[in-house]
């Protein structure tokens, strides 16, 4: 039943990832936003929302003992998940589809974009990770950096809607166009648009619950620790949808709305994630395993970042590479270094 409930709700992700995407594309068009802040911003916050919830839910509730564990876990497993594991299907999407890509297996993105997402993030997720370090009798000096945090995303998103770089690709007939070939820029327009959008969140939010709670079933019956399920099990549930969402603009050859979505998830999960943790909790880091995860992410973003700073474009070798760094990561959790 357990496995049944596993493909079903894998089913239910794909199935609204496709509406979702189909849907965001055309909010952004309605909106006349560019492809940077349609991928970064609107993509990437909505389909974080499984993976910003669990962990806000986890610390909120308190009953089980190790639920700040899980809570963190989740907090810190996310981004490593994307700059990592993430990346890397995002590079085998760009070759299983190179044959009908104009550029191959170049990934060509809107240089400001994704480059600006990948450095926001880098200086966020270190402050988070500092922040871990300092003793918890100096509680308002953290508070002062979740205040940071927040302020940077805040800033972050002001730059990105400041873009004047026009969203001019096609977009698909919407799904929910109701019999009408097309979607025309009216104020009635965006009704179906976000019935569709609202729809789609809601049955990602349900499927990926639905996931977590099959495959967090599966990892008690083989004994997993809280802190192993949360930082490997559950943030690969619940990144399904950016991975889904990649791979159907990949095979579109909407590079910036398929890296945006990542990047612009990894910026939202740096900072607005880690300043809930430390107003929540004691956002104590200073265990190998907290360290040594948020290490391998900040890593794998600094040589993602380098790479697009060098070319201006990134290459499939490279998204590829990001895979090495989860199975080091792997490695270390199951040799018992990260625990």
């Amino acid at each position: 039943m357990e496995i049944l409930m596993l493909i079903i709700s894998l089913i239910v992700i794909l199935i609204a990832a496709e509406l979702f995407v189909n849907g965001i594309e055309w909010l952004g068009k309605l909106l006349k936003l560019s492809e940077g802040a349609v991928g970064s911003v609107l993509a990437a916050v909505g389909t974080a929302l499984p993976e910003t919830l669990i962990p806000i839910i986890a610390l909120l509730s308190g009953q089980a003992a190790d639920s700040e564990e899980i809570g963190i876990g989740a907090i810190l497993g996310a981004p490593l998940m994307l700059s990592t594991l993430t990346m890397f299907v995002t590079g085998c999407a760009v070759i299983a589809f190179k044959h009908k890509r104009k550029h191959k297996d170049k990934v060509i993105v809107h240089y400001d974009t994704v480059s600006r997402d990948l450095k926001f993030f880098i200086f966020a997720f270190i402050i988070a990770l500092l922040c871990g370090f300092i003793p918890t009798e100096f509680h308002n000096i953290k508070i002062a950096i979740a205040c940071l945090l927040f302020i940077s995303y805040f800033i972050y998103i002001l730059k990105i809607v400041k873009e004047n770089n026009e969203n001019e690709s096609d977009v698909p007939n919407l799904y929910f166009a109701f019999g009408h070939n097309e979607i025309t820029q009216s104020n009635k327009a965006i009704i179906p648009v976000l019935v569709q959008i609202i729809i789609a969140l809601a049955l990602i939010i349900i499927g990926a619950d639905v996931f977590v709670d099959s495959v967090s079933y599966v990892a008690n019956l083989l004994n997993i620790p809280a802190f192993v399920l949360a930082i490997i099990i559950t943030p690969i549930a619940t990144e399904l949808p950016e991975k889904f969402n990649s791979v159907i603009w990949i095979s579109r050859e909407k590079d910036t709305l398929a890296l945006g979505n990542i990047t612009g998830a990894m910026m939202f999960q740096a900072s607005i994630l880690p300043a809930i943790g430390i107003l929540l909790t004691d956002w104590s880091l200073t265990s190998s395993g907290t360290f040594l995860s948020a290490l391998i992410a900040i890593i794998s973003a600094t040589l993602l970042y380098g790479e697009l700073r060098t070319k201006k474009h990134m290459t499939v070798k490279m998204l590829l590479t990001c895979g090495i760094f989860y199975l080091l990561f792997l490695i270390l959790v199951f040799a018992g270094i990260i625990r």
